[in-house]
């Protein structure tokens, strides 16, 4: 069934290079730069080389009775350079007490609410993992104006017009969470080995885009992403591109994204298989929900099918899973990418929380 249905997508080819040659183990590295260069030309747009300079100081310290005295809250200030100056955002930290070393979840969130209905910091950190928290509207906005005149945004593009394959939204939230990165392996009271990048929805597509450009992530997750995110965007019955451009989220992405308005079944030169490739043979985690009609739970999972072919040919696991699309609930964690879908909305859950915890520990023990 499944393989019928990959089939019909019709989607351009995972592992034959650009000049033709069929892609094989040791030409992975190869292949995996030229899909970074065909997200990044059409869908995400390019992303500026690191900064030299990334510093990180404690602003606020949490009481210390905070979570009945069983975490260590602490507010953060990032600051790294620009070409045009330095760029500074907080972000909130969240230590269990109960674990020294402890792996982590980096969130890039909706919100800096704490505790925030999305972010279940508790529940979290009694779990015996850390809790990074950074809001994407303090790296840059989010008003569907095509405005870049504050954060990332006024130091990289200002009031001016962007160039067809310059970087989106999408790719400077995701450059910001590379920068708390940066500082997170700076710090001996966390497990730099098993960071995991997360986000839903908006930035479920920003954490997998994250992940895949910055290999130290030992995890990518997305709830909920959709297309642009987890989702393939051919011969989907969810989102479209232009329904992106109907309320102002193209800026999410590069201009050249809106050039493939109509196109998505004929001619797009990519689809989000090979956001998913580009992470192996690093674990990933995708969670649907079975009323998301927007992000299409079909296509998020037939996604996960796909990019497994490279952690096989690399020597891994991929998904795991039955010929047949799974019904919710199911969770599939018995491979390198792990996959659930629940009953319910779009919604960031404890459900897909606990979800993703679970996950992370297999993987954590090799299992």
């Amino acid at each position: 069934m499944l393989k019928e249905e990959i089939l019909q997508r019709n989607l351009p080819p995972l592992l034959t290079m650009n000049d033709g040659r069929v892609c094989t183990k040791d030409l992975w590295k190869e292949r995996r730069e030229e899909l970074l260069d065909i997200l990044q030309e059409n869908i995400y747009g390019f992303t500026p080389e690191p900064p030299k300079v990334v510093t990180g100081r404690i602003i606020e310290q949490g009481e210390e009775r905070a979570f009945a005295g069983k975490v260590n809250q602490q507010l953060i200030e990032i600051t790294f350079d620009t070409p045009k100056g330095d760029c500074t955002f907080p972000f909130y930290l969240f230590l269990p007490r109960n674990n020294p070393h402890a792996p982590l979840f980096l969130h890039i969130a909706f919100r800096s609410d704490i505790p925030d209905r999305y972010s279940p910091v508790e529940e979290i950190t009694d779990h015996g993992f850390a809790l990074a928290i950074v809001n994407y509207k303090d790296m840059v906005n989010d008003n569907h104006h095509g405005d870049y005149t504050d954060g990332l945004g006024k130091l990289y593009i200002g009031d001016r017009k962007r160039r067809p394959s310059e970087w989106g939204k999408i790719g400077m939230w995701a450059y910001g969470a590379s920068r708390v990165m940066d500082y997170l392996l700076t710090r001996e009271d966390i497990d730099h080995d098993h960071i995991a990048v997360v986000g839903h929805s908006r930035l479920g597509k920003t954490a997998l885009w994250c992940a895949a450009q910055d290999e130290r992530f030992f995890m990518g997750i997305s709830n909920n992403s959709g297309i642009g995110g987890a989702a393939i965007a051919k011969h989907s019955t969810g989102e479209r591109i232009s329904d992106f451009i109907r309320v102002g989220s193209w800026e999410w992405f590069c201009e050249n994204f809106k050039s493939f308005d109509g196109r998505e079944d004929i001619d797009m030169p990519y689809d989000q298989h090979y956001l998913l490739a580009v992470i192996a043979p690093r674990h990933i985690c995708v969670g649907s929900s079975e009323l998301d009609r927007g992000a299409d739970p079909k296509s998020e999972f037939l996604s996960c099918v796909v990019a497994s072919k490279v952690y096989k040919l690399l020597g891994y696991r991929g998904l795991i899973t039955p010929n047949e699309y799974p019904k919710s609930p199911t969770e599939l964690h018995s491979g390198d990418i792990g996959y659930h879908i629940r009953p319910g909305h779009h919604y960031f859950s404890r459900y897909d929380w606990n979800r993703y915890m679970e996950f992370m520990r297999l993987k954590m023990q090799g299992a």
